[in-house]
C-alpha cells in the first residue's frame, strides 16, 4: 500500500495544508490512508454514513446530486475536485450522512482521514477543530459565490467565471498566482454544472473561442488568455 506521505508535495501545494500547524498535519498524514479509485468508480453517495476527509492527489473528483420524482428526476453536477483539493468535512463536523454522490472523474488517487480515527484524534486536541473550520468556511464562501452568480448573472459571465474560478483551483492554491491551463471538462459537464442547456453552452465557448480566450477539444477547454478572461466575467 503507497504510503500517504509520498504525496505531501502535492498536498503542501494546497493553500489549506500548507497552513496548518506541524502538530495537526502531520498527525493528519499519520492517521491517513491511500485510495485509488477507477473512473466512474463511487467514492460514496447521497445518504451514506461518514467516512472521512479526502484529498484529492490524482485525477478528479465530481459532486453530483439528483433531484424530481423518479421519473423525472434530474442531474447537476456541482464541482469537480482537482489536486489539491480536500473535501468531506461536513460530514465530519456533523457526524450526519452525506449530502451529495462523490464519483471519481476519471482515475483517481485519495488521501483519506477515516472518520473514527479522525474524530478520536480531534478529541484529544480539541484546539484543532478551528483549523477544520476554515476548510469549512472557505468552501461556504465559494458556495455563496455560486448562488449569488446563478441570482445575479447572465450565462455567458457565469461560464466565464466558472472557467476563471476552475483555472486557479477555485483559490485552493498556496502559491499566489498559480493557474491551470487546461481544465479537464466537457461542454455537457459545464452545461450541468451552471444549469444552463448543453446549445448555450456551445454557443457561449464558441463565442470564447472566437475571440482567443479559449480554445476547446473533446473533454477539455484551454485557457489562451486567463486576463482576458478575467475581463469577460464583467
Amino acid at each position: 500500500m503507497t504510503d500517504p506521505a509520498t504525496y505531501l508535495p502535492v498536498l503542501q501545494s494546497g493553500r489549506w495544508f500548507a497552513h496548518l500547524p506541524p502538530d495537526f498535519a502531520q498527525p493528519l498524514i499519520a492517521m491517513a490512508q491511500v485510495r485509488q479509485l477507477q473512473a466512474g468508480e463511487v467514492l460514496f453517495l447521497r445518504g451514506d454514513a461518514p467516512c472521512g476527509l479526502y484529498a484529492v492527489v490524482r485525477g478528479a473528483i465530481s459532486i453530483s446530486g439528483t433531484g424530481g420524482r423518479a421519473h423525472e428526476a434530474r442531474s447537476a453536477l456541482l464541482t469537480r475536485l482537482e489536486p489539491p483539493h480536500w473535501f468531506g468535512e461536513i460530514s465530519v463536523f456533523d457526524g450526519s450522512a452525506r449530502t451529495h454522490d462523490a464519483h471519481a472523474a476519471e482515475a483517481s488517487t485519495l488521501v483519506q482521514v477515516p472518520h473514527e480515527r479522525l474524530q478520536a484524534w480531534l478529541q484529544a486536541h480539541p484546539g484543532h477543530w478551528h483549523a477544520l473550520a476554515l476548510l469549512l468556511t472557505d468552501k461556504l464562501r465559494t458556495a455563496f459565490v455560486a448562488i449569488e452568480e446563478l441570482a445575479l448573472l447572465p450565462a455567458p459571465q457565469r461560464l466565464a467565471r466558472r472557467l476563471v474560478m476552475m483555472a486557479e483551483g477555485y483559490g485552493q492554491w498556496n502559491a499566489e498566482g498559480q493557474s491551470r491551463r487546461v481544465i479537464g471538462i466537457s461542454q455537457e459537464q459545464l452545461s450541468l454544472m451552471l444549469a444552463i442547456s448543453r446549445q448555450t453552452t456551445n454557443q457561449i465557448l464558441k463565442d470564447l473561442e472566437a475571440r482567443h480566450l479559449v480554445r476547446v477539444q473533446r473533454g477539455e477547454v484551454e485557457i489562451l488568455d486567463l486576463a482576458a478572461l478575467r475581463a469577460a466575467c464583467y
